[in-house]
């Protein structure tokens, strides 16, 4: 098994190998406007560091949100093109899932939340690291403040709201290592792991007018 690993769904482009064993390779850097940019170095990073070529890939992970349609697309479709091209499965893992691995807390519950904008945040709650209770769901940190008070919370968007998650700590992003780590593990047990559909969540920023201008020949 040669896992590639990768998420475009928060500001980290995070990328990671994992042989069934353990993460070989890692990398992530924190960009929110540059996904596109550094996505493909970081494939081509991870490789070289493994001292591996991309056709000894036999699966690809790729976070499926909850996130910003632009940057979470990145992800998703390149993913596509990768298991395309080397005629190998593509899964797909909720971001929010691989944080909640990554924070690696065994005894709930507690709150994964990262930044929606919007004066928003995409949450859930866990059991324990590895088993979602609720969400993913979209909502302002106030009105979600009496559900989630009292819990732990790890994510990007638990800490810029402390007044909501008074005991938020990191991670602030999700890893590639953490979700490579969680579907090797998934795979392992036998599980089927789910298919690579964007979670969204609401509508994108960019909308098409609803009122053209006509324009009549001369």
């Amino acid at each position: 098994m040669l896992l590639l690993a990768l998420d475009t769904a928060t500001p980290a482009v995070t990328v990671a190998l994992h042989d069934g064993t353990g993460v070989i390779a890692s990398s992530s850097q924190v960009d929110a406007r540059r996904h596109g940019e550094l996505l493909l170095p970081a494939v081509d990073r991870v490789l070289t560091e493994a001292g591996l070529k991309l056709d000894a890939v036999t699966g690809i992970v790729v976070g499926t949100g909850p996130g910003p349609y632009t940057g979470l697309r990145v992800g998703l479709m390149t993913a596509d093109t990768f298991g395309l091209a080397l005629g190998v499965p593509v899964y797909g893992l909720c971001t929010l899932d691989g944080l909640a691995h990554a924070a690696d807390i065994e005894t709930g519950p507690f709150v994964v939340a990262t930044d929606a904008r919007r004066k928003e945040v995409y949450w859930a709650t866990y059991a324990d690291s590895r088993t979602r209770l609720t969400g993913p769901a979209v909502d302002r940190p106030a009105d979600i403040a009496e559900q989630v008070a009292g819990l732990p919370a790890v994510g990007a968007g638990a800490l810029l709201y402390p007044e909501t998650f008074p005991n938020a700590h990191e991670p602030e992003h999700v890893s590639a290592a953490a979700l490579a780590s969680l579907a090797a593990r998934k795979l392992a047990a036998g599980e089927e792991l789910p298919a690579p559909r964007p979670q969204y969540l609401r509508r994108p920023d960019a909308q098409v007018p609803k009122n053209y201008k006509v324009v009549t020949p001369k």
